[in-house]
């Protein structure tokens, strides 16, 4: 197994924990700069603008995001795609590709509602064929039920999870965080996504 394999496997396990725990309980997805961790409280602004305090256990799971090729994808590949609607009946068009590895094929295969943006949508499915365009690559996915196909344009990121710990939990470092919501409404971290040198997770 090649280090982008190894890296990817663990990412991926990672992200399908989160998406299990997601389907299975009551979740909430912050997304936004951390202004401050002391002890097991972190302190984020999300993108809304608001201030929001979120719990972090010993199970938290903490990964950073690097970007990968889009050369990395191939037919046959397992990807999680978040896009958005082209236009009636065209394709969609990806605003994140997240690659998996095939020891995590299959994990939360299908089609869904997201909430990156309106309208937006989440694909986890097998590539059956890339081709090239004008507006960039389309990639054709099955799952089981259904298929998609996706414009990915030149300069969407495309992205994998490489296992991280709570040092990278610092002021103003960009994050994608899976939480469950308590019943007196407090927030505890299942997984937190750091980008990389202050990138923006893009899912």
């Amino acid at each position: 197994m090649n280090k982008l394999n190894a890296l990817l496997l663990v990412g991926s396990i990672l992200f399908g924990l989160a998406n299990a725990q997601a389907q299975s309980q009551p979740a909430m997805r912050v997304r936004g700069a951390i202004t401050g961790f002391k002890g097991h409280e972190l302190q984020v602004k999300t993108r809304e603008g608001k201030d929001l305090k979120v719990n972090i256990t010993e199970n938290t799971r903490i990964s950073v995001l690097y970007l990968v090729k889009m050369s990395d994808i191939k037919p046959g590949s397992f990807v999680g795609v978040t896009a958005v609607p082209r236009g009636p009946g065209g394709p969609l068009q990806a605003r994140e590709v997240h690659l998996f590895a095939e020891a995590q094929r299959g994990t939360g295969e299908g089609h869904r509602e997201w909430d990156l943006e309106p309208g937006s949508s989440m694909t986890n499915a097998n590539v059956d064929a890339i081709v090239n365009t004008n507006d960039g690559k389309k990639l054709t996915l099955s799952y089981k039920g259904g298929n998609q196909k996706i414009i990915v344009p030149k300069g969407v990121p495309i992205v994998a999870f490489y296992p991280a710990d709570k040092s990278l939990l610092k002021a103003d470092a960009q994050i994608f965080c899976v939480t469950q919501q308590a019943a007196d409404g407090s927030l505890t971290a299942q997984r937190i996504s750091v980008g990389k040198n202050g990138m923006k997770p893009p899912m």
